[in-house]
């Protein structure tokens, strides 16, 4: 198999967008950390994980975009043009890495280093940018031999993975970080293990990358042809001309074609989109995952191939009115690890669900039905993000991300739309504030909401200051949780308050704990 990647490819794509010289350092960052940036930016000292603060610090001249994988596929598109233009069976793995079958074209081309030099020259030409290419056994050697610029003879793929680091298995941090802490530095070194002990050790996602290690496929070949009903095709009516909505028709078209090979015991790993125009136009292109492709992923690449076909410039002479989605490659279904209640009638039940806030999206738009999303954050409000139904349910922030002033658990039961005036007061009856080394004036003893009667504070926690930008000062801010006696005819309550100054300060109930 022959790799072709460009390297960098989210940060030159969007540096080509933003109209950035390709002389001048770019990042593109997702949850304040670098998740790809350019050779020039290496060279002044930033690297894909670091915070932005820290990248900036480093670069000043840094051009920060952010990440947008439309974008990416869209630039993308030109340089799977300018391969598919010299080699059969193009195979898009990701924007910035495609992967075509080198037996036949090299053979066409006199050899494979004729064959490469013509690919880069291509896509360098057509494109206007740089790639690097790789030839060796299976799709995870081809992609590091692709990164070395390496040529691995055939039965050698063993020899060529072995000295390389541990940290090739970058699609799995987890398990990268727990083979070095146990001593495991390079691929060599983890491949020598018994499969035995892997399995036991590291469980199913372990062994995949055993294999992966010892320059096996991840998953071994499955002999069988996909039944023809498996492919699934759309007519569209009236014709789709705009990327928003080919996303919005593909989220019920993925649910469909992946409930369609699941009643096979199937999932797909190489989908086949193909597209006719009004005019009678073919458009086809077929996408490699490493993973089987679950309904939002199938999705998701539906999208990425519309935002390449339709994009201004490259765009067919009329609107797509058929849509056929292929499953050319397939493993077994129990490849796709799906959740233990996804079986029987909560299944179904999900399943009417869906359909169900799609027609509502139908009627109301995509921002009629969201889902909510615990995110990073400080405080309960501040984490909550709502997400469209159907989109990605992922991140912005870093797991392991700090937030100073961050509340403890548990969160409140009640977090309020908007915050209730009140007045805290200490033992004399004097107003209580936060003083400039972030602490209280003294210590909360009656509390008065919404200019009622005051209620006894028994118990109370924080504060937890509030950081603001240095550069603005603003008044002393944190946040309290105060513990209420109870009343002659009210319970025992907890309350999240938040105090802003020191003199004549202003506090707020923002939230009430059960």
């Amino acid at each position: 198999m022959l790799v072709l990647w460009c390297p960098d490819w989210p940060a030159v794509a969007a540096a080509a967008v933003g109209g950035v010289a390709v002389t001048r350092p770019a990042a593109v960052f997702a949850g304040n950390r670098v998740v790809a940036c350019t050779a020039v930016a290496r060279r002044d000292g930033v690297r894909r994980g670091m915070r932005r603060r820290e990248a900036q610090s480093r670069c000043p001249d840094l051009a920060v975009f952010g990440n947008d994988d439309e974008r990416d596929a869209r630039l993308f598109e030109a340089v799977a043009r300018a391969v598919e233009a010299l080699v059969v069976g193009v195979e898009v793995v990701r924007p910035g890495l495609v992967a075509v079958p080198v037996a036949g074209a090299a053979g066409y081309f006199g050899g494979e280093h004729a064959l490469v030099e013509r690919l880069v020259d291509e896509v360098s030409a057509a494109a206007g940018v740089e790639c690097q290419v790789g030839v060796a056994e299976g799709l995870f050697a081809a992609t590091l031999a692709a990164r070395h610029g390496a040529f691995v003879e055939p039965g050698r793929v063993a020899e060529f993975l072995a000295p390389l680091p541990i940290t090739e298995l970058d699609d799995r941090p987890e398990l990268v970080d727990l083979l070095r802490r146990l001593g495991l530095r390079t691929l060599g070194a983890f491949a020598a293990l018994p499969e035995r002990d892997v399995v036991n050790r590291f469980g199913a996602d372990g062994m995949l990358a055993h294999r992966l290690a010892r320059g096996r496929s991840e998953r071994p070949p499955l002999r069988r042809r996909p039944p023809p009903e498996l492919t699934l095709t759309e007519e569209f009516d009236p014709v789709v001309e705009r990327v928003d909505v080919a996303a919005f028709l593909a989220k019920g078209l993925a649910t469909r074609f992946c409930a369609g090979l699941a009643g096979h015991g199937l999932a797909c790993t190489r989908l086949g989109i193909h597209a006719v125009t009004e005019d009678g136009e073919q458009l086809g292109r077929v996408w490699r995952c490493a993973e089987p492709l679950t309904p939002a992923g199938v999705a998701d690449r539906v999208r990425w191939q519309f935002e390449g076909w339709l994009r201004p410039g490259h765009r067919p002479k009329s609107g797509v009115v058929r849509l056929r989605l292929e499953p050319e490659e397939t493993v077994e279904g129990r490849s796709l690890q799906l959740e233990l209640g996804g079986e029987g009638g909560l299944a179904e039940a999900d399943e009417r669900a869906a359909r169900a806030f799609v027609r509502v999206q139908g009627l109301l738009g995509p921002e009629g039905v969201l889902t909510p999303l615990l995110d990073g954050g400080r405080d309960p409000a501040a984490r909550l993000r709502l997400v469209p139904w159907g989109d990605p349910r992922e991140r912005t922030t870093p797991a392991g991300a700090t937030w100073p002033g961050r509340l403890p658990a548990p969160s409140p039961a009640t977090v309020l739309d908007r915050p209730v005036p009140a007045q805290v007061f200490d033992a004399e009856g004097r107003a209580v504030g936060i003083t400039a080394r972030e602490w209280v004036t003294a210590p909360p003893r009656r509390l008065s909401v919404a200019g009622g009667a005051p209620r006894d504070v028994v118990g109370w926690a924080g504060p937890w200051p509030l950081a603001g930008d240095r550069r603005r000062p603003r008044p002393q801010r944190a946040r309290l949780q105060l513990l209420l006696a109870a009343g002659p005819d009210e319970p025992p309550e907890a309350v999240l308050v938040h105090c802003a100054g020191t003199e004549n300060p202003l506090w707020t109930v923002e939230g009430v704990y059960d």
